[in-house]
């Protein structure tokens, strides 16, 4: 597994560019994680191993939202992992929410990759339509887009 950037800076050169928030995820296998990511959350790969990957999502060429994803071996002196379920989901109560991506598209990728749909996209009150779907690690992904401002 290859990044799809050509050269992505050095793990401590990138540690020192972080600001702001971030979210990393520990999973059991990137690759298929990153591979969910790309095919259903149309994210870009900043760069991917078998035991990291920084993705990215994308609008008219400003990144958005980036996330990190690290392998269980990655984390071996890491406090988390002895809170982290060997083999059920992960991520209970969480939502990752990613923002103006189709939400009608995601979940037909979704259930086309045999992935869980929680939630059909629908309408909601908050004006948004907005999909739940889970990655291969139990982590819920809100996908959505605004609604049409109503008139009146």
């Amino acid at each position: 597994m290859n990044s799809d950037q050509g050269d992505f800076p050095s793990g401590e050169d990138y540690g020192r560019s972080l600001k702001g928030f971030g979210i990393n995820l520990l999973v059991r296998d990137v690759a298929r994680t990153v591979a969910f990511a790309r095919d259903i959350l149309q994210a870009e790969i900043a760069t991917a191993d078998q035991d990291f990957a920084v993705l990215r999502h994308r609008i008219g060429g400003k990144i958005l939202a980036e996330w990190m994803l690290h392998a269980d071996g990655t984390y071996h002196s890491n406090p988390l992992l002895g809170l982290v379920p060997a083999d059920s989901p992960r991520g209970a109560g969480a939502e990752l929410r990613l923002y103006h991506l189709d939400p009608d598209a995601a979940v037909a990728r979704a259930k086309a990759g045999d992935y869980v749909v929680l939630a059909d996209a629908a309408d909601k009150p908050h004006g948004m339509r907005e999909a739940y779907i889970l990655d291969p690690d139990g982590y819920c992904w809100v996908v959505s887009l605004p609604l049409a401002k109503k008139a009146g």
